[in-house]
């Protein structure tokens, strides 16, 4: 809420800088540069802290360009900003009023001119003595805070008033700070109060636009403001004291920024394109061209004025557009637009704001650009009277003639692209005419199949017209309709069966050689004239016989309705009927055989196997009967049973449930576990009944109350399959092949194991080696042979001697080992060394043997020997005898031995 201060009391009242401005420019006197007041009376408080605001002196500058700066005469106890804000340097305690005022000089530092006023501060108790508020402006009318209740306590109250806004032009020039108005309350006569304003453009983003000061309460703007970035601001002023305490009600304050004409209007596309039909009637609308002005639409700045600058080319005339100065649209005024003459029109158009003023407006152009559209003027004509054409019979989507047009329209345009219509000689729907997009000819398909037979020839009349229908005024000549011609040409057709399928009923059982009936198909070819045969194609139970020449089927097994190959009492067989046509022709034919169901499936018990307790409570089986055939050859069934054996009927009883099934129970107080073969008589219900007798298998044991089975001849009589068995079988055959395989491996790789011991470095002598056997040999301290073995070497089995074929370890295969006579014993010499002489002689001729004086071990050493020193013997052959050079091809190992034995005596 705002007030006006007035002697006579509250009058509402804002005086805005641009109104001072444009009163000043009407008959003001000059600006001079100075102080507003030669004296300011300012309220100083009883104690005032250091760097507190007191009061300001306002420096009128006139718009010099030079820096003012301010100083006063007591520096030590006020400071002076270059805003003209007096400001406490120390804390400052009252005291009383100083004899001569405070001197305020400002100094231009540009022309070192000086300006001086003075300020005269008193205490708060003698504010009531002034005739006039301390430091206000005299140029200023001011918004006073609204009076308030006696009391001390601050309360809302009602607003009886709006505050009208402030309004400020955009883009001043200044000077700025620029006054705008200035905010005061009543408190300020008897306190010195502070004042504020809070919100955006004060205190809130964008900050700094508006300030206001403390003391005074003028509120200056300090910025040219732009309507079309923020068109107004709302602000709200406060008053509060020294202590900071609020001594008024916030008032709000609006400011609205006053547009001006600083903004061109921009068209929204520089370049507008529109077509018009060539020959339109003046008035026919073309196009709508539009601009903005970011200026107040709602004043002249904003609102804008359209009009056609130029026109080019300016035929037939200078003016065949006129646009509308306020919508921007577009229309024809003058007649004689042709495509042919002129096919394009360039507009220059001009958008002036200030409603069109040329003076004062601003304003823009853009282009407009109009092309004159082809209309059907020219409608399209044959370059023919009558096409031809020619097409097999039964071909489909086959193109018989192409029918060409000529069209003096605009090509690829609705005027231009022919539609063809066929309009007599196909009643059927057999031909459509689409039309080619690229030469616009005309395509005569055929869409259903044409029969040689009924028609050889077909005489179309085919019209042809454009997308869009004939100007008005225009009518299409002779030459928009053709004829064609087409020739339809005979080909080899297939035969066909008829009816296809064909349905027959039969009753099974039908023996071989029986004829069904007659399948034959038909040759559509009536001109030509062939022959046909069959065959059959598909007989899955292969039951069935065709004639190749007459197409009689007939049997050649028995037709069997329970058969898996009759689906729902229905057997399916098809044929092959082939013409001798070049190429030949043929087709297919379905028979399809009904067999009706007779009895002759004898029904079976169902289930087969079932259990039952030893004794009669709980004891019962149902059963029922499985019979191929249906009804009535089939259900309901019959059950007893036989006479034979006696047992049967003295240890069972079947009871009837209904036509399908029995019960079957012990009739007995006991009968011991075990299996039993129950033969149950059954009889179906056939025009000549069928009995069958069945064995059900039934398992007596032992029950516990809920009569199950809890004996061990359950889980006996459960057993095992065939196919279990085998598997088993199977698993354990498995399992000792890998057994053997195992025992084979590791046996494989023991011997591998020896042999990689006996390998010796090629550089080392093979004599310097000790071979290690698996024998150890026996010593003097073993007891555990039998010497009369080495006494009585006559006694040896022949199997103790080596045997041909037979190895050491550390002997190399030279070749197959030949059959060499087994050595013989020598006759019992009654002393050990003949038979080691003997020994030695069968060494020296075993080619299988060392070729060198190895360490033989053997069972016994004895005591002492007979034989002497064996050094002494000397061998029956000597190495001269043999040639070893062939060691030497046996690799550095046995190269040492060649040299040893093959050697000369060296």
């Amino acid at each position: 809420m705002f007030s006006l201060h007035e002697g006579s009391g509250l009058l509402l009242l804002l005086l805005l800088a641009g109104l001072q401005i444009a009163a000043e420019a009407r008959g003001a006197p000059p600006c001079s540069p100075g102080f507003s007041e030669d004296l300011y009376t300012v309220v100083v408080p009883d104690i005032t802290e250091k760097g507190w605001p007191l009061f300001n002196v306002k420096f009128v500058s006139c718009g010099r360009g030079g820096l003012v700066r301010f100083e006063c005469s007591n520096p030590s106890d006020f400071r002076i900003e270059d805003n003209g804000v007096v400001y406490a340097a120390r804390t400052l305690q009252r005291t009383p009023a100083p004899a001569s005022p405070l001197l305020i000089k400002a100094v231009d530092t540009t022309t070192q001119q000086q300006w001086v006023t003075q300020v005269k501060m008193m205490p708060p108790t003698q504010v009531q003595e002034l005739a006039v508020p301390p430091v206000m402006s005299k140029n200023f009318e001011e918004i006073v805070f609204p009076p308030q209740n006696a009391d001390s306590t601050l309360k809302r109250i009602k607003r009886d008033w709006v505050i009208p806004p402030i309004n400020v032009p955009e883009n001043s020039r200044g000077p700025f700070p620029q006054e705008l108005v200035r905010i005061r309350s009543d408190h300020d006569k008897n306190r010195s109060l502070r004042y504020s304003v809070t919100g955006p453009g004060a205190d809130q983003p964008p900050t700094g636009i508006f300030t206001i000061d403390p003391i005074s309460g003028e509120l200056s703007v300090n910025k040219p403001l732009d309507r079309e970035h923020i068109p107004s601001f709302h602000l709200r002023a406060h008053a509060v004291d020294l202590n900071g305490n609020q001594v008024e009600n916030p008032i709000d304050i609006v400011i609205n920024v006053i547009d001006m004409n600083d903004n061109r209007p921009e068209f929204t596309h520089q370049i507008w394109n529109g077509t018009v039909p060539e020959g339109s009637k003046p008035g026919t609308f073309v196009m709508t061209v539009t601009s903005i002005d970011k200026d107040d639409p709602k004043t002249a700045n904003g609102m804008l004025r359209y009009k056609i600058l130029s026109q080019n080319p300016e035929s037939p005339s200078s003016n065949m557009f006129t646009i509308n100065n306020k919508t921007g649209g577009i229309i024809t005024v003058a007649a004689g637009l042709g495509r042919g003459k002129v096919p394009q029109y360039t507009l220059i158009i001009q958008a002036t704001d200030m409603e069109g003023n040329p003076m004062y407006g601003l304003s823009n152009t853009a282009t407009a650009v109009i092309r004159v559209t082809d209309i059907n003027d020219n409608p399209p004509e044959f370059t023919a009277e009558t096409f031809f054409g020619e097409v097999p019979e039964n071909a489909v989507n086959v193109i018989v003639a192409n029918l060409t047009v000529t069209d003096k329209d605009q090509p690829n345009t609705p005027a231009w692209n022919a539609v063809y219509k066929i309009t007599g000689g196909d009643p059927t729907g057999r031909f459509s005419v689409p039309t080619d997009p690229t030469t616009n000819e005309g395509l005569v398909t055929v869409v259903k199949p044409i029969d040689y037979e009924i028609s050889r020839m077909y005489v179309l009349t085919v019209e042809a017209r454009n997308e869009v229908s004939l100007a008005r005024g225009i009518h299409p000549p002779k030459q928009s309709t053709a004829t064609v011609s087409i020739r339809v040409t005979d080909v080899n057709e297939s035969p066909y069966f008829d009816p296809n399928p064909k349905l027959i009923r039969l009753e099974e059982g039908m023996l071989p050689e029986s004829t069904l009936t007659m399948f034959t198909a038909q040759d559509p070819d009536r001109y030509m004239q062939q022959t046909i045969r069959y065959s059959k194609l598909s007989d899955l139970a292969n039951w069935l016989r065709i004639d190749p020449g007459t197409g009689r089927i007939s049997t050649i097994a028995i037709l069997d309705r329970e058969s898996p190959y009759v689906k729902n009492s229905l057997y399916n067989a098809t044929f092959l009927a082939t013409d001798n046509g070049k190429p030949p022709a043929s087709g297919t034919g379905t028979l399809q055989i009904y067999l009706v169901d007779i009895n002759d499936n004898a029904p079976k018990v169902y289930p087969h196997e079932a259990e039952i307790c030893e004794k009669p409570e709980p004891n019962a089986i149902n059963i029922t009967a499985l019979d191929g055939d249906l009804n009535p050859n089939a259900g309901p069934f019959a059950f007893e049973l036989p006479h034979r054996p006696q047992d049967v009927k003295r240890n069972w009883t079947l009871t009837r449930l209904n036509g399908d099934y029995a019960q079957m129970s012990l009739k007995i107080g006991f009968l011991e576990s075990g299996i039993y073969e129950v033969p149950i008589i059954i009889t179906d219900s056939g025009n000549l009944p069928m009995s069958n007798t069945s064995y059900l298998r039934i398992k007596v044991c032992q029950c516990d109350m809920n009569g199950d089975c809890t004996d061990q001849q359950h889980i006996m009589a459960a057993g095992l399959g065939t196919g279990a068995i085998i598997s088993i079988l199977l698993c354990i055959i498995i399992l000792l092949i890998l057994v053997l395989m195992f025992v084979v491996w590791m046996k494989r790789r023991d011997k591998e194991r020896q042999a990689k011991q006996l390998l010796i470095d090629p550089e080392d002598d093979v004599r310097d080696n000790i071979l290690k056997y698996d024998e150890e040999g026996g010593g003097e301290e073993d007891q555990d042979y039998d010497l009369s073995q080495l006494q009585q070497p006559d006694t040896l089995e022949p199997d103790a001697i080596k045997p041909v074929g037979i190895r050491r370890l550390d002997e190399r295969p030279l070749h197959p080992e030949p059959q060499y006579p087994m050595r013989s014993a020598a006759p019992h010499p009654g002393d050990i060394g003949d038979f080691i002489n003997e020994g030695l002689k069968a060494a020296d001729n075993d080619p299988t043997a060392p070729p060198y004086d190895s360490l033989l071990v053997f069972d016994y050493e004895g005591s002492g020997s007979t034989a002497g020193s064996l050094s002494s013997l000397n061998s029956s052959s000597s190495g001269g005898d043999q040639d070893y050079d062939y060691l030497n091809d046996w690799g550095p190992r046995f190269r040492k031995l060649a040299d040893m034995y093959g050697g000369s005596d060296d």
